[in-house]
């Protein structure tokens, strides 16, 4: 199994963010569907502020690249997606048309 922790910011507007928050109490099974045909196997997200953070547990052979491809060819998670930029906001550092940034793990309890 792989670990992966990727940050994502909001647009800091309670209003916006109090919608985002609906639409994952309820997430489209689409949606869903799609993150375990992936090799997904769990997705947890976190909120501070308007920063959030995603924890992605999947399968060894999981690939975001895999994962973008699949998404592409998905009207479901197409439209789910362009629903979710009316919340999201790139971060400052992030590359052109990215939400999700990867982090870094820079420190661990339990040393590899």
């Amino acid at each position: 199994m792989k670990k992966y922790v990727l940050v994502c910011d909001l647009k800091d507007d309670p209003r916006l963010i109090a919608e985002y928050e609906a639409y994952h109490r309820a997430v489209w099974p689409e949606v869903l569907q799609s993150l375990r045909d992936s090799g997904i196997l769990r997705m947890e997200i976190y909120r501070t502020g308007n920063r959030l953070s995603m924890v992605v547990e999947t399968r060894d052979d999981f690939s975001f690249e895999a994962k973008a491809a699949a998404d592409l060819a998905n009207p479901a998670v197409q439209k789910w997606e362009q629903q979710m930029w009316n919340y999201q906001q790139q971060m400052p550092h992030a590359p052109e048309g990215v939400k999700w940034v990867p982090m870094e793990k820079i420190f661990d309890t339990e040393p590899h």
